[in-house]
């Protein structure tokens, strides 16, 4: 693991009362996919209510974590955002591969991952799945018969066992979980928060992005 870092710079974040709010967990930004179902166009940039969802996730995370990291292969699109970015070392290879890089620049023993594509982030809905950290390697939500693997917690401890599947050429991170110790957090228990749907919500296609009124900057 590389050495301590400035903390990341963030794009108008909202004001902490106190440092110590910060949850002990490294925020990490997903935002190395193609966006072939986006016909190739930068999903993390899509505006949802007048702003880039990256600004919004950034914003969020700015707020609730000590260090944020954007795992891209694009750095130069969120210099304008002020976040600490980081490349895959395992080109290709899926939101695995961006979950290892971001591993590598960690400075706590966990990391929450989350998609570019999701413009609903609930707080609340993290704070609870962070509390949920104990002996499990990975804490994942279960939403609409479906588990939901790129809004969930990971321990940086598996970083030696992401690279040996990368290295192996396994790349799911699906695959990957029956390996694991998961804590599953039921529907039952998450339908608690009036911000779950929304927090879950991806927005793969142009018409899952015009549903919530988001669109790219050059079509407004």
């Amino acid at each position: 693991m590389m050495g301590a870092r400035p903390r990341t710079r963030c794009y108008n974040p909202p004001p902490m009362t106190d440092a110590r709010d910060a949850l002990p967990v490294t925020g990490v930004l997903l935002a190395g996919g193609l966006a072939t179902r986006m016909g190739g166009r930068d999903k993390a940039f899509a505006a949802v209510d007048g702003e880039p969802i990256a600004a919004r996730t950034l914003r969020l995370f700015c707020a609730l974590f000590p260090q944020v990291v954007v795992a891209t292969n694009r750095p130069e699109r969120f210099h304008t955002l002020g976040a600490e970015t980081v490349d895959d070392e395992f080109r290709g290879c899926g939101p695995l591969a961006g979950i290892h890089a971001a591993m590598r620049l960690a400075q706590y023993p966990h990391v929450f991952v989350a998609a570019c594509d999701m413009p609903g982030l609930d707080p609340d809905v993290i704070r609870f799945l962070v509390g949920r950290i104990g002996d499990a390697d990975v804490v994942v939500p279960r939403w609409q018969d479906d588990i939901e693997p790129l809004h969930a917690v990971y321990a940086v401890r598996l970083l030696p066992h992401i690279e040996t599947a990368l290295r192996s050429g396994r790349h799911a991170i699906r695959d990957l979980l029956p390996e694991l110790r998961v804590d599953y957090v039921g529907e039952n228990e998450l339908g608690r928060f009036r911000g779950t749907a929304r927090s879950m919500l991806n927005v793969n296609t142009p018409e899952e992005l015009a549903a919530v009124g988001g669109r790219f900057a050059e079509d407004a």
